[in-house]
């Protein structure tokens, strides 16, 4: 290389390097002609020592400071001269191919970086031959891994390639499908929900101190196994993503009308941050209306699958109260409870939401598919499994964890000791939303597990607005709760006494009902009179009698008992 030339001689070029003399050191490593290379700066002439590698023309390749001259082999990084190829670090001629850190001529394909041949020089697992230009891949039979590429004998900065923007002669990307970035966060976020089951928290650890990008990027690449998992669970976990396909998901979401909510967007419930490390990854939506909205007046209603008619009567009598006092129903789908309440829901005119727990396209139970297509059409049906996603019991119980956070309190109509409704009203107790129990018959096996949760901290309630009382705003109060007021209810107290000292059947002095009645006889005449323009009692001679009228009333009063 002559002083005064800004680029390498056979094409190659300088990164940060200024232009050399013969000999002269060069900063950063580079590539000259006359067959010498520097690392980190030594001046070396006729095979003198390098440091930390280099790559010279003629075929000789030096790393760890090795001397060589005249195509002599050594460790960690050899030399080769008429087509050898190396691993960990070596030199070849003629098309050959390296791994971690080779020199080549002739455009061959590098992972981990190496200088070439002809002047060509790369980073980090460039490929040379053709030109590049940003998200290109390399000719058939180049290979890239998440890295940069440089085109043609130069380190380029329009010929780099985003994170997984890279294919294999043009194919997708590992795992199928077309190809994409792993730093788009909303196509990670979609990834993770094909590998980490609703709930892992310890995927929700990874995702929160690692971010999205890494945890796709870790599961994708392969590995050591991420901390809090066993060898064999990460190797499922990075079988799960070997099949995982973002962009396929999200095609068949939009074909069925469902929409990808992630944490942060502005659709995106912030009640649901309560749940932690368990928050889910995001949900898949169906249906119009905004989920954040429709979140924040919302109440949960579950039980019994296996309900009585008591209990159905009861789910579809509260939804309605709820729906017509402008508050969003939530429950799962299911039958029993849950289809009772949607229904009753919807037969009001309200909104309510189905949080199932498998994918939204797909309807379950399947005798409920027109109950949950109405209620796509008339509300919202979320889930956190994507499309085409199978239930299993263990996604049921996870599933309770997002209906108890996305609501202002849960009420539990029916259910047994073991039903899994128990878990959403338990998870809403640990979040600090409020519980709520209807009572049943002593007797029944499905209200038994209601009443062991009333004994606990929660609450009962017997209507909507006892409901809205709990989880409404101030002021949103439940009627006194009275009998019916009777004609009596409206008599001075010392009236009432008179009258209560009547006899039922006979007639009676004033004296004898003033000595009953605990006042003077002048005073019960008084009453009684005014009793008889009333039409409670009717003069008979010197004695008082009870109408009929009055005996209806006295009847109709409370009982004694």
């Amino acid at each position: 290389m002559t002083g005064g030339e800004d680029a390498s001689r056979d094409g190659g070029v300088t990164r940060d390097v200024d232009a050399l003399g013969d000999g002269e050191p060069v900063g950063g490593g580079g590539a000259v002609g006359g067959g010498e290379a520097f690392g980190f700066g030594d001046a070396v002439r006729g095979g003198e020592a390098f440091e930390f590698g280099g790559a010279v023309g003629g075929g000789e390749a030096f790393r760890s400071g090795d001397a060589v001259r005249d195509g002599e082999a050594f460790s960690s990084g050899g030399a080769a001269r008429d087509g050898e190829a190396f691993r960990s670090g070596g030199a070849a001629r003629d098309g050959e191919a390296f791994r971690s850190g080779g020199a080549a001529r002739d455009g061959e394909a590098f992972r981990s970086g190496g200088a070439g041949g002809d002047g060509q020089a790369f980073r980090s697992g460039g490929a040379a031959g053709e030109d590049l230009r940003s998200g290109d891949a390399a000719r058939a039979g180049d290979a890239f891994g998440f890295w940069d590429a440089a085109g043609n004998g130069g380190v380029s900065g329009s010929g780099a390639l985003k994170a997984g923007d890279v294919s294999r002669g043009g194919d997708a990307s590992r795992g199928g499908g077309a190809s994409w970035d792993v730093d788009d966060e909303l196509l990670g976020r979609v990834f993770l929900t094909r590998v980490i089951e609703p709930g892992d928290e310890v995927g929700g650890r990874w995702v929160r101190e690692r971010g999205v990008r890494d945890v796709v990027r870790r599961l994708r690449e392969g590995g050591r196994a991420l901390p809090g998992v066993s060898e064999q669970r990460w190797a499922g976990l990075r079988a799960r993503a070997g099949r995982a396909e973002p962009h396929r998901d999200l095609a068949v979401a939009r074909a069925a009308g469902v929409r990808f909510v992630a944490p942060g967007g502005s659709e995106w419930p912030g009640q649901l941050d309560d749940l932690g490390d368990a928050r889910p990854l995001g949900l898949w939506v169906r249906g119009r209306p905004s989920l954040r909205m429709w979140a924040l007046r919302s109440v949960a209603l579950v039980g019994a699958r296996a309900c009585t008619e008591y209990g159905a009567h009861m789910a579809a009598t509260l939804a309605a109260g709820l729906a017509e006092s402008g508050w969003v129903v939530v429950s799962g789908g299911a039958y029993g409870v849950d289809g009772a309440a949607h229904r009753g829901a919807l037969g009001a005119g309200g909104a309510t939401a189905a949080v199932l727990a498998c994918g939204v396209d797909r309807p379950y139970p399947r005798g409920h598919t027109e109950l949950i297509n109405r209620i796509a059409a008339q509300g919202l049906v979320v889930g956190e499994l994507p499309p085409g996603d199978h239930p299993t019991p263990s996604r049921f119980i996870l599933r309770n964890r997002v209906i108890a956070a996305l609501t202002r309190g849960t009420v539990v109509v029916e259910a047994a000791h073991r039903s899994g409704s128990l878990a959403t009203a338990r998870a809403a107790q640990r979040l600090g939303r409020h519980a709520m129990g209807v009572p049943g018959p002593a007797t029944s096996a499905l209200s038994a597990g209601v009443h062991e949760l009333l004994r606990d901290d929660a609450v009962l309630v017997t209507d909507a607005t006892e409901i809205v009382e709990l989880v409404g705003d101030m002021g949103e109060l439940a009627p006194d709760r009275r009998g019916p007021v009777l004609p009596t209810d409206l008599l001075e107290p010392r009236t009432r006494h008179v009258l209560a000292a009547l006899p039922a059947r006979g007639a009676a002095t004033a004296a004898e009902v003033a000595r009953h009645a605990q006042t003077t006889p002048d005073d019960a005449i008084a009453r009684l009179y005014e009793l008889r323009a009333l039409g409670y009692v009717e003069r008979h001679g010197d004695g008082w009698k009870l109408t009929r009228q009055a005996l209806i009333s006295i009847r109709g009063g409370p009982s004694p008992c």
